[in-house]
């Protein structure tokens, strides 16, 4: 069990504002860490690393990592973080950057073969593509075992194809190592795909806490599907009128009436949702 109960003033998005983090984590669990840039999310994990101080408690198992007394340094928490950047020595092969955390060769080259890295060990960060870099980040991570494993958007970077095969990776090093671990991600089909729970921080605080289905799923009443995106245009074909819609990573044209067209302004945040096969349009803002 992880026991966290943090409070800082921190600078964000809005300006200054209180970060108040109350939660208590199941051994094994993964969470997964969302909500609006700047609310508090990175500064979380960099405390929980002991990489920025704050008020309050964490408490992993029996041992305590701060309360008003005590602080342990980053080098003595059984933590792994991986980095957006990869964070990789360049001067390092790739065995070495894992064995710089901890001299066992034996673990290095199993999670190696784990993340299919084996014939690239000898070879420097430099020469390698972003999806490799991330996977010798993750390698380097679990080298000390870690009982909180963090990771703070480390797939952002990476093309489709590329960042579902690392979420596999992640999942199987997880479930392996047995290791509680917290991912900050914006990505919902990432967000559903590897976490247990959700835990959505906004302004600081937290505002949403569930499963990935109870959290991510915006359906009400009869309707099959709700997604949220941003109104790029609105053109005429002839007597209909079709707007196109940004959500994600991808574009989508849908038929609307004549008085939704006069109505919807170009920039305005929009749902789309659907009732069987009829699309409906309602405004967010």
């Amino acid at each position: 069990m992880i026991k966290i109960d943090i409070h800082k003033k921190i600078y964000g998005s809005h300006g200054e504002m209180d970060l108040d983090f109350n939660l208590e984590i199941k051994k094994g669990d993964f969470i997964a860490l969302t909500g609006e840039s700047g609310s508090g999310k990175t500064t979380l994990l960099r405390i929980l690393a002991g990489l920025e101080d704050a008020s309050g408690t964490i408490q992993v198992g029996d041992e305590v990592w701060l309360d008003k007394s005590k602080f342990i340094s980053p080098q003595k928490r059984r933590i792994g973080f991986v980095f957006q950047d990869y964070a990789l020595f360049p001067n390092m092969t790739v065995l070495d950057n894992l064995l710089y955390v901890q001299k066992n060769k034996k673990l290095a080259n199993y999670l190696l073969e784990i993340t299919e890295l084996n014939e690239l060990q000898h070879r420097l960060p430099t020469s390698l593509s972003g999806g490799q870099k991330q996977r010798v980040s993750l390698c380097r991570a679990m080298m000390n075992r870690p009982q909180l494993l963090l990771m703070d958007e480390p797939l952002s970077a990476l093309d489709p194809n590329m960042r579902t095969k690392l979420q596999n990776e992640i999942l199987t090093l997880h479930k392996e190592f047995g290791t509680t671990t917290i991912i900050v991600s914006h990505d919902p089909s990432e967000i559903y795909r590897l976490s247990t729970r959700v835990v959505v921080l906004h302004l600081g605080e937290i505002i949403n806490d569930g499963t990935p289905k109870d959290v991510l799923l915006k359906t009400t009443g009869s309707q099959k599907f709700s997604f949220e995106g941003e109104l790029l245009d609105i053109i005429k074909v002839d007597v209909i009128y079709i707007a196109i819609i940004s959500i994600g990573q991808q574009l989508v044209e849908v038929v609307i009436s004549h008085n939704e067209a006069k109505n919807l302004q170009v920039g305005q945040s929009v749902s789309v949702s659907t009732k069987a096969f009829s699309p409906i349009i309602h405004t967010l803002s």
